[in-house]
């Protein structure tokens, strides 16, 4: 089946980004752009700047669902991220453009039975054209959901990805399954912690880059938790605290007098008075970093709220 406006598609690459515009592309983007993107070259070919240009507004993982709203003759394509909720720019999810060469039609729904649902549970996987063989997908992410294609083979576990008809081969250490109760907010924190250290990218939503948004989005992912894409829409969709009832795992959001919430840190240890630790991907540092929040954080502290 071919992309066609107005039904919904798939992503069929590790990992796409999702732009403001075609025309806002920059040069450094390229390796982003390609019919099989090249997203942790890209990444390392920019520098501080382009690494917050804010030409990027997001990204999708291989298998997210999209709508398709619009099919430009150059091969660009404007969706909605169906699986990123955006309250304030649209009911339906995050929009924005991609190249439509990285995305497949959408599956027909499953016959008889449920397949199950896997999801990686490694900070970066590949998938194999057979097990113990050569990479065909490499840099599948964190939080990644694909579905199983039978019974696991020698610590190797075959699965369907979009666009490709023959099932692909995973190890199986490094998926689980998709969980069916809620995630304590304490075990959501223990995976955020795993991408300490990682790069900050505007828009980012992977294991090879991420913003302040998108590594609470992509922690509440892992654990099959849908959560709105950015920060104010997320303090809009959670419980506010009373000051020094947060727990580890809460989120504390920031805002300049008069201004939208801007940022969003995940509470890392219990309070003690104005003693306080976030883990969060910081903009000044251009890293996910662990520690208690400057004296400009500490000003601009508008609450804590719990998912």
């Amino acid at each position: 089946m071919e992309l066609q406006p107005g039904r919904e598609a798939v992503v069929r690459v590790p990992v796409a980004t999702l732009w403001t515009s075609p025309e806002a592309v920059r040069p450094v983007d390229r390796p982003a752009l390609a019919t099989d993107p090249d997203v942790p070259a890209w990444i390392a070919g920019m520098d501080r700047d382009q690494q917050v240009g804010d030409c990027v507004l997001s990204q999708l993982l291989l298998g997210e669902r999209v709508l398709v709203t619009e099919l430009r003759p150059d091969g660009w394509a404007q969706v909605v991220a169906v699986e990123q909720p955006a309250p304030k720019l649209d009911p339906r999810g995050y929009p924005g453009w991609l190249p439509a060469a990285q995305l497949a039609a959408a599956p027909a729904e499953p016959g008889s039975g449920t397949p199950a649902v896997l999801v990686v549970d490694a900070i970066v996987t590949a998938l194999h054209a057979a097990p113990g063989g050569a990479p065909v997908l490499p840099g599948i992410v964190l939080g990644t959901r694909l579905t199983g294609a039978g019974r696991a083979e020698d610590g190797w576990q075959p699965v369907y990805a979009p666009g490709r008809p023959d099932p692909l081969w995973a190890p199986e250490a490094d998926l689980v399954p998709l969980p069916t109760e809620r995630p304590e907010a304490k075990e959501v924190l223990a995976v955020a912690d795993r991408l300490r250290g990682l790069v900050y990218i505007w828009g980012g939503l992977s294991s090879h880059g991420i913003d302040c948004s998108g590594l609470v989005h992509l922690a509440w992912r892992r654990f099959g938790v849908t959560v709105p894409r950015d920060a104010d829409d997320q303090a809009a969709t959670t419980t506010p605290l009373a000051p020094g009832d947060e727990h580890p795992g809460d989120l504390y959001f920031f805002a300049r007098p008069g201004r939208r919430i801007h940022h969003v840190g995940i509470v890392s240890t219990e309070p003690h008075g104005d003693d306080r630790r976030m883990l969060h991907a910081c903009y000044v540092q251009r890293r996910v970093v662990e520690e208690p929040p400057s004296a400009d954080r500490v000003a601009t502290l508008v609450g804590a709220h719990r998912l």
